[in-house]
């Protein structure tokens, strides 16, 4: 029995039992119930050693539940801390770098038809978006280069660079015929600005970020463009008078 509760009141039951025995000593007292007495005596001492060792168990038991608690509350703190410092901008999955393999890996044969598809389609309509800079990506940006540029604002420049892109090239995709004037005027613009250079890719101009975000684009703007240069999430192709910001 490792119930102490029950090794205690089988233990109570055997005292009071003795103590039965023992009111009769003042009487006759025969040679059975001092063996009985003798018996009674043993199971006794076995009972007692039982419960010791359940004592010890117990304690063992409690042991480790507060080593557990103290292991819990560690838990508890570091979530905690997770909770409480949870960036305001988190860091998108990157896909595949290529689609075609991971075709290939998924299923057992894939017609050529079938794989390049999906590749023209979204050659023509996808619209990239630059991912927000990580705080391990951030912390590896010279100081010299950071000034007092904190991990939210570069990010928050990042969302408006996002925006003025993809304003841009939502207009880019529609047809000329469900543009305003307005609208139609800023299509011609976008496209004066390409070149063979930049076929295929994403890229704004300052005049972008002006005319759809609110940021405001000064020289402390100008240097967080060079630190998400330095983190390899846009470069630079100038030409014509322009700069522009190609995203990569």
């Amino acid at each position: 029995m490792c119930d102490l509760l029950d090794v205690s009141l089988h233990i109570h039951d055997r005292i009071s039992s003795l103590r039965s025995i023992l009111d009769l000593a003042a009487v006759e007292f025969p040679q059975n119930k001092i063996k009985k007495l003798g018996q009674e005596l043993s199971v006794v001492g076995a009972l007692l050693e039982q419960f010791e060792k359940c004592v010890g168990q117990q304690r063992e038991k409690l042991r480790h539940l507060k080593e557990l608690e103290e292991s819990f509350k560690e838990n508890v703190g570091g979530v905690q801390h997770m909770k409480d410092n949870v960036p305001a901008h988190m860091p998108k999955k990157r896909g595949p770098a290529n689609g075609g393999e991971a075709a290939l890996k998924q299923g057992e044969a894939v017609q050529p038809a079938q794989q390049q598809q999906p590749v023209r389609k979204s050659n023509k309509s996808c619209i990239r978006s630059m991912d927000v800079i990580t705080m391990p990506e951030f912390e590896t940006i010279p100081q010299y280069m950071r000034g007092r540029v904190s991990y939210d604002q570069m990010n928050a420049a990042v969302q408006s660079i996002n925006t003025a892109v993809t304003a841009k090239y939502k207009i880019l995709h529609q047809s000329m015929k469900t543009l305003s004037n307005y609208t139609r005027k800023l299509h011609q613009r976008f496209k004066e600005q390409e070149t063979k250079d930049t076929k295929g890719q994403n890229f704004v101009v300052e005049e972008d970020i002006r005319e759809f975000s609110k940021i405001k684009v000064d020289k402390r703007f100008q240097g967080i463009l060079n630190m998400l240069r330095h983190c390899q999430r846009l470069r630079e192709m100038r030409g014509g008078g322009l700069t522009r910001y190609m995203l990569l």
